[in-house]
């Protein structure tokens, strides 16, 4: 039995972490446009509901989408009802993965070993080697999948199994709730439905209690995003907790007809497990077409219910930095980069409501960003001197690299939020107090390049985070980018300039400056991955080899008085 357990275990954690590969290979590779396609995709219902299902598919999981469209929505660049539309199509996207992951050739897995691991190892282009990844991921996928049923298949004969089996398939609930716990403790319905219908392709499981698991699995995969999202404002939860309503609450309503009604499911497959798949993917099908005209309706509802926020809590919490740890080296510097990621992760919370303040001046939105402010310059100015006097002390030379590293990013977290709290939210304020608006074209290019700083900042997070070169390496490709873009938009608003409309002349200073304001913020949040990237030798054939010059600088004159002053 002990031996069971561990071939079974083994390949569930193989799946959980095949389906991780995939979704961060279609991340790194492409979630800029991802994110793209899934702001722009509101103009019909229809279209919004299909953008979910596609980047569902991609990314293997509607947790990851739920998550983006959670940030759209505090940003102001998505309704909630639009959210809800795209979590819809998410969920039927993650059944049609499901789908096309029991579907396979027996000489695909070697097939995608062989392409992937050639991509991986020898393409130069990102994009090409994260390809590389997704496929070596859906090779694992499968062989996992494998494992699990060579796992299971002696269990066929054993009375235990048959007695469990015998009970689960009489006590659905039981099977409901044992299939909502798998899927929220894996994190990924996904992976938990690929699971539970291999479990009855090998015999395992009949068919009543593997529906019935799958139910659970709908429950138990629209409470990951929620969990996740409980210290987000108001306008976050909202969404993800109006697709808990209809998507957890179809599954408990079908759960009750399979109880007390015991439908005969073999007309939805010849095989039990094509039963059970085409079972799940029927479910959000049928959500999908019925809850579509009902999400106004349903996030009003929700948002009513939900205690409204004041834009979110951006107050800072107790102070990571321990002076009792100065005189031991390696505690104090993790100390200090404990407290560089707090501020780091402020400056991303300003940031990402910035921009919803030039459609609408919200009062407790901005307030919270000057407070987070504040509390940026208060970690600045404590990091600084609790560096300072780590200094006095005996260093290595390279504990001394690390504490300057430190505090350089620092410098450039603290006039990240800056710019974000003086310059985006003076802009935006003067939006309001003199009526302006942008034009429809001049909207869509700024949002567009705020939500690519949004990422950027999260990349940047993961770089403090992690210290991983490869992922400093993408932050600083994205600098480039980013670059590029400015470049871009610059040009499409002289354009718009060039003919005459009224909307863009009003606003043509306010646009360029937003423009460059968030490219500084950006170019800012970059720095973070300059120490990490010039250690592992990715500056020298750059164009940004000497960061500095590319740093926003220290000694320009400061819009406001600064607590340290």
């Amino acid at each position: 039995m002990m031996l069971f357990l561990l071939h079974l275990a083994g390949a569930a954690a193989l799946l959980i972490w095949s389906v991780r590969l995939i979704r961060t290979g279609v991340e790194r590779a492409f979630l800029p446009q991802l994110r793209l396609a899934l702001r722009r995709s509101e103009r019909s219902r229809v279209l919004t509901a299909g953008s979910g299902l596609l980047a569902a598919i991609l990314l293997q999981s509607s947790t990851a989408v739920a998550l983006i469209v959670a940030g759209f929505t505090i940003s102001g660049g998505l309704a909630a009802a639009g959210g809800l539309a795209i979590l819809l199509g998410a969920d039927l996207g993650s059944a049609i993965a499901a789908q096309i992951l029991l579907v396979r050739a027996d000489w695909i897995e070697p097939l995608l070993f062989l392409a992937g691991t050639l991509m991986f190892l020898r393409a130069r282009r990102r994009a090409v080697r994260q390809t590389g990844r997704v496929l070596i991921g859906l090779a694992l996928v499968f062989v996992s999948l494998d494992m699990i049923q060579l796992a299971t298949e002696p269990l066929k004969d054993s009375p235990v199994v048959a007695t469990l089996v015998g009970y689960l398939e009489g006590d659905a609930v039981s099977a409901f709730v044992i299939g909502g716990v798998l899927a929220y403790a894996v994190h990924s319905s996904l992976a938990a439905v690929l699971m539970f219908v291999t479990f009855v392709a090998a015999g395992v499981l009949s068919v009543s209690a593997g529906a019935a698991m799958v139910l659970g699995a709908n429950l138990g995969g629209a409470m990951i995003p929620v969990i996740l999202t409980l210290s987000m404002p108001v306008a976050a939860r909202r969404v993800v907790m109006s697709n808990l309503v209809l998507r957890g609450g179809g599954a408990i309503l079908l759960l009750a007809a399979l109880v007390f009604l015991q439908p005969d499911l073999s007309p939805l497959g010849a095989a039990e497990y094509r039963q059970v798949i085409n079972f799940h993917l029927a479910f959000n099908a049928v959500l999908l077409v019925l809850g579509l005209p009902l999400t106004g309706m349903v996030t009003r509802a929700v948002g009513g219910a939900l205690r409204d926020g004041t834009g979110g809590d951006l107050t800072a919490p107790i102070p990571a930095l321990d002076q009792g740890a100065l005189d031991q080296p390696e505690r104090a510097l993790a100390a200090a980069g404990r407290e560089t990621l707090r501020m780091a992760e402020r400056v991303a919370a300003m940031l990402v409501p910035a921009l919803a303040l030039y459609r609408a001046w919200d009062d407790d939105v901005a307030d919270a960003i000057r407070l987070a402010e504040d509390d940026v310059d208060r970690m600045h100015f404590q990091s600084k001197l609790f560096l300072a006097r780590l200094q006095e002390r005996d260093l290595s030379e390279d504990q001394r690299r690390r504490a300057m590293d430190l505090v350089s990013v620092a410098n450039n977290l603290e006039d990240a939020g800056d710019r974000i709290s003086t310059d985006l939210m003076g802009m935006a304020r003067r939006m309001r107090t003199e009526g302006l608006s942008f034009s429809k074209d001049g909207w869509r290019d700024l949002e567009d390049f705020h939500d690519l700083v949004v990422a950027n900042a999260q990349l940047a997070l993961d770089v403090l985070m992690s210290d991983d070169a490869d992922v400093a390496r993408q932050l600083l490709e994205q600098k480039d980018r980013v670059r590029q873009i400015e470049r871009d938009l610059q040009e499409r608003h002289l354009e718009r300039l060039r003919q005459g409309g009224s909307e863009t002349l009003e606003t043509s200073n306010l646009h360029q400056e937003t423009i460059r304001a968030l490219k500084l913020v950006n170019t800012a949040l970059c720095f973070i991955a300059y120490p990490i990237a010039e250690e592992a030798g990715d500056l020298l054939s750059s164009r940004i080899a000497r960061p500095q010059a590319d740093a926003p600088p220290k000694d320009r004159p400061r819009r406001k008085r600064k607590a340290e002053a």
